[in-house]
């Protein structure tokens, strides 16, 4: 009995060993996830209050449009500081307002025509315009929006991480009192 409670003994010290190194792994990867997640919120938050970018205030003329006001409304007077306020203002009223330049047609289809036409200043107008345009939507999704999506995730693997690192405590807690009762 005794040699039966020696290997029990040893490996509920070598689970309970695992269990630790598995806490403190999950500790520090929630921590850093943490970190992550707070690095890019609050950078994604100052790059975008430097802008100055607001949305058009409530009732505006701009926010009168069915492929604008549904998607805007909600955000109505208020600063663009988050990512959701980003992809909001690039996909519903910068890209809204790019349709109406040139037919609908894109920056590059412009300047394939620009390049045909050199001289045509009406072409050229829209040329810049679309590249303006395009230039600040794609900032805005791909600096602003991305950032802010990865920082969620990151802030999710923190939670779930600082959770499991919970339960392998009190699982590595419930460990060592089993093997004093030993």
């Amino acid at each position: 009995m005794a040699n039966k409670n020696n290997k029990r003994k040893s490996i509920d010290k070598v689970l309970t060993g695992l269990g630790t190194i598995a806490t403190i792994a999950l500790l520090i990867i929630g921590g850093l996830a943490w970190w992550a997640y707070s690095f890019t919120t609050t950078n994604v938050r100052n790059e975008l209050a430097a802008q100055k970018i607001y949305f058009p205030p409530k009732g505006s003329p701009a926010l009168a449009s069915p492929a604008i006001g549904p998607y805007l409304d909600k955000y109505a007077g208020e600063q663009l500081l988050t990512g959701a306020q980003a992809k909001a203002y690039a996909d519903h009223f910068i890209a809204v307002h790019l349709s109406e330049v040139a037919g609908g047609k894109t920056y590059a289809q412009i300047s394939s025509e620009v390049q045909a036409n050199p001289a045509n200043a009406k072409l050229k107008a829209e040329q810049q315009t679309l590249f303006q345009g395009e230039t600040l939507r794609g900032l805005l999704l791909g600096d602003a929006y991305a950032f802010a999506t990865v920082g969620q995730i990151a802030q999710v693997v923190a939670i779930v991480c600082f959770v499991a690192g919970g339960i392998m405590l009190l699982l590595v807690l419930l460990g060592l009192w089993h093997i004093s009762t030993l």
